[in-house]
Order: structure tokens, then C-alpha cells, then sequence
């Protein structure tokens, strides 16, 4: 006899409690082995696809495609140990309770979660109101429980009071029977698929307001104070979920604005030498060494010369930690929004080694293929936004790390150089730096040397 497994949607790690559902992979029916990504899903961080720890049926889908479904949710579920409708199923009485034993970001399936509810044969999940039916075939009336509705979610109550569903009438497939979102999309989906629509439920934001009668000449002539009326209804304009990558930023730049006392410091710099530095070293053949490659090797220079500005603060211990490695972020502009990819172990790298990793990274980032592990561990972050067009920035401090190296655009200026005046290529170059991690004096000696090693390349040799 077939056995009915609910598979949730698993912890993704990275502190991340929700994700939205970019596409599914498996249809109703499928038959689906240990492992097998059943289902596309996009997090704050990156898209990830959630294979199921089952081999079995699919017999139900929780979610529609761009919904949001937060950790622990029913994704699925699986019948193991039952054929499918058009034959048998390789390995679909293999699966056990054990799972696979793979691991998903940070995501074990070799143990049932403790909070995971089985389904029992027979049984649906998540659980929805049906209609008792009466002999002439009217609806007969509702039991409705008493007592607090089993609610967190704002979203979820709003979701329900819009479309007139009643929350008690609900039994929720959360830890003690909390309703989720995934019960109420699926209570609405029930309703339709039978031809009714949600019971209506109270409507706190509509008034009704009864229509005056006519004025007579007698009423005309007394006037009547009127309290002023003050419209309940959110602001016009077009409104935006600040969810996924937008979500993620505004909550860690806004942490970042809230935690940390930052100053910026900047200057400018003559890139001349630089540039003929690069190109020097691109006519000699072999792979390309990009501009963000030398970059990131003056970064991780200077920051072996004050690594104060390579560390954090953790305020419970009250303490700056330095790090002895620098994972360099940097920041890109992708179509879902900014992200900052991470280059592990920057320091240990050449040239030709960065420019590699750095296009890797930013191609993941442009089709969504970043990985969590991939967009976060960074100890510095290096922000590139003369790519915009644009000479300076004050940016926000990537938290909780405690400063950013900003690079304005490239472009001929006039400048005196060797006493005399002429055009050369100028950047400017600003460090944004946590003030509790050093002083004015650190912050400007770091930019000060990347500035020196910018003019002149040969600065750089000597300290390698």
C-alpha cells in the first residue's frame, strides 16, 4: 500500500526563512526519483533548485509559479511505494523515511526535520474546509472553531481577508497546526476547482455610508458641522514588495545604516601608468588581465598593510576580529538587482587568477546561477561604479564587514604632471570605512597607497 509523504520546502541556510517559486519541474503524476529537482526556486541570495529526498508519485503541488513560500511549507507530495498510472516506477518503493542523505545548502535529507508532518494515506495536505452537504444538496452551515485563529503572517491574513476567507474555518499544516500561506492558497484553489467562492468574511476597511436625503429649504438654510473624513485607503502610487534580491538589500543596507558609524575619505588619482601598465601586459599575449584583476591586487596589497580594515565587529564580545584572509567582494548590477559575489582567498591570487574568477562570478550573476555560498564570507568588498558613468559615491558599508573600496570612472583630465600641465587619465578613488575598527589616520594611509600604487604600478612590485 502506497505511503504518503509530505515533502516541505528545506531550510536553504544562510538565515534565508522564505522563497519564491520560479518554476516547477514535476507535474502532478510524475514519477520522481531520490534526488531529483522537483522545483525552481529564487531566494534573496540566488536561485536554487530543491531536489526531493522521495522517489515515489507526485500526488500534490503546494504554490503556484511566483508565489512566495516560506521555509517549511508544503512543497509536495510523494506516494512511495505506489506505481505510476502508465506502469511501474524504477526505485519508487526504494525511497525510506531516511531520505537520500544528499545535503542542500546546509539542508540534510539523511533525517526527517522534526517539525516534518507525514501524511497519511487518505489524507490531503495541507488540510482545507469542506462543505458538509445536506440530502437536498444545499450546503449545510459551517463549524466554525472558537478560540485564537493560529496566525503569524500578516501576509497570510491579508491574503485571506481579500478573498473573503474565513481563517478559523482553516486546519493549518504548520507546527501545532499553524496556517500558513500555502493553506490558504490552497483552501482558494479548493473553493474554485468546486465552483464556490470563500465564504465572505469581515471587511474592517470598507465603510458604508448612508446617502443623505434631499436637502430641504429648512435643512439648506441650518448648516451642520462635519467632522472632517479621513480616508482609510493606503496611498496612491505604484507599490512595490520589497522581496528577493530588493528584500535582502534593503534589509542589509538598512542594518548597515542602523549599526555601523561610517566616514568616507577620497582622492584622486592619476591612472595614466596604470592603464599602460595593463595594456603592456595584454600585448604580450596569453589571457587577458582586466582592469578589476590589477584592481583587487592593489586591494588585497594594501590591506596585508593595514588589516584593520580587514575585520569586524562583534559588539556582544566587544571586539574587532581581523581576518588573515580576504574573501573580496564586489559589486554587480545584475537584472534581479545588485549583487555582491564573493572571490575567495583574493590575497593567494594573480592577476590572470582574478580575472578569471571575477568573469565567472559576474556571468553566474547576470543568469541568476549564483550560489549562497557564492554571495556571502566576504571581508572586503571592492565597488567598481565608474562603470555607471559616474566619478564618486559614498556607498554603504556591505555589513558586517568594515569598509569599501569605491572606484570611480577613468577619463582624461587635465592634470599636472612633472611640473607642467597635461591631460592624463584620472580616477577618483573613495574608501567608506566603520569607524569603530580604526582611525581618520588607518583610513587615509590604506587609500593613500592604493592611490600610490595606481599612479605607479611599480609601488605595487616592491611590497610582492
Amino acid at each position: 500500500m502506497a505511503q504518503v509523504l509530505e515533502f516541505k520546502l528545506p531550510d536553504l541556510g544562510e538565515g534565508l526563512t522564505e522563497a519564491e517559486i520560479v518554476r516547477w519541474l514535476v507535474e502532478v503524476g510524475d514519477v520522481v526519483a531520490v534526488d531529483q529537482p522537483v522545483v525552481e526556486v529564487e531566494t534573496a541570495k540566488a536561485m536554487v533548485d530543491v531536489p526531493c529526498p522521495y522517489a515515489g508519485v507526485v500526488t500534490a503541488r503546494f504554490g503556484e509559479e511566483g508565489s512566495e513560500l516560506p521555509v517549511g511549507a508544503p512543497l509536495l507530495t510523494v506516494a512511495v511505494g505506489a506505481p505510476a498510472s502508465d506502469g511501474p516506477a524504477e526505485d519508487s518503493g526504494a525511497a525510506s523515511d531516511k531520505g537520500s542523505g544528499n545535503v542542500l545548502v546546509g539542508y540534510g535529507t539523511s533525517e526527517a526535520p522534526a517539525r516534518r508532518r507525514r501524511v497519511r494515506p487518505g489524507e490531503s495536505a495541507p488540510a482545507v474546509p469542506v462543505e458538509p452537504v445536506s440530502a437536498n444538496g444545499a450546503a449545510a452551515a459551517r463549524e466554525v472553531s472558537e478560540g485564537p485563529v493560529p496566525v503569524i503572517s500578516p501576509l497570510v491574513r491579508r491574503l485571506a481577508r481579500e478573498n473573503g476567507l474565513d481563517l478559523r474555518e482553516l486546519h493549518g499544516s504548520g507546527p501545532e497546526g499553524l496556517i500558513l500561506r500555502a493553506d490558504v492558497e490552497y483552501a482558494l484553489r479548493a473553493a474554485q476547482a468546486h465552483g464556490r467562492t470563500a465564504p465572505p468574511a469581515a471587511e474592517p476597511h470598507t465603510r458604508v455610508t448612508p446617502t443623505p436625503a434631499p436637502a430641504t429649504a429648512s435643512s439648506a438654510a441650518v448648516p451642520t458641522a462635519q467632522p472632517p473624513v479621513r480616508s482609510s485607503a493606503p496611498p496612491a502610487g505604484i507599490r512595490i514588495p520589497l522581496k528577493g534580491v530588493r528584500g535582502a538589500v534593503a534589509d542589509k543596507l538598512s542594518r548597515s545604516r542602523r549599526e555601523i558609524p561610517d566616514a568616507t575619505c577620497w582622492v584622486d588619482a592619476d591612472a595614466t601608468e596604470l592603464m599602460r601598465a595593463r595594456a603592456a601586459m595584454n600585448a604580450a599575449g596569453g589571457p587577458k588581465i582586466s582592469l578589476i584583476a590589477l584592481l583587487a591586487r592593489i586591494t588585497t596589497a594594501a590591506l596585508a598593510r593595514f588589516p584593520e580594515l580587514n575585520s569586524t565587529v562583534d559588539m556582544e564580545a566587544r571586539e574587532v576580529v581581523q581576518f588573515d584572509h580576504v574573501h573580496l567582494g564586489f559589486a554587480a548590477q545584475t537584472e534581479r538587482g545588485l549583487v555582491v559575489p564573493v572571490v575567495r582567498d583574493a590575497h593567494a591570487r594573480d592577476a590572470e587568477s582574478l580575472t578569471a574568477e571575477f568573469a565567472r562570478l559576474t556571468e553566474a550573476g547576470r543568469t541568476g546561477t549564483l550560489t549562497p555560498a557564492e554571495l556571502t564570507g566576504g571581508t572586503f568588498t571592492l565597488n567598481n561604479y565608474g562603470v555607471f558613468g559616474v566619478d564618486g559615491s559614498t556607498p554603504i558599508i556591505n555589513h558586517p564587514e568594515a569598509a569599501m573600496l569605491g572606484v570611480g570612472r577613468i577619463i582624461p583630465k587635465p592634470w599636472v604632471h612633472e611640473g607642467e600641465l597635461a591631460v592624463r587619465q584620472l580616477v577618483e578613488l573613495s574608501l567608506t570605512f566603520d569607524h569603530r575598527v580604526c582611525d581618520g589616520g588607518t583610513a587615509g594611509g590604506f587609500l593613500r597607497y592604493v592611490a600610490d600604487c595606481v599612479e605607479h604600478p611599480a609601488v605595487l612590485l616592491r611590497t610582492l
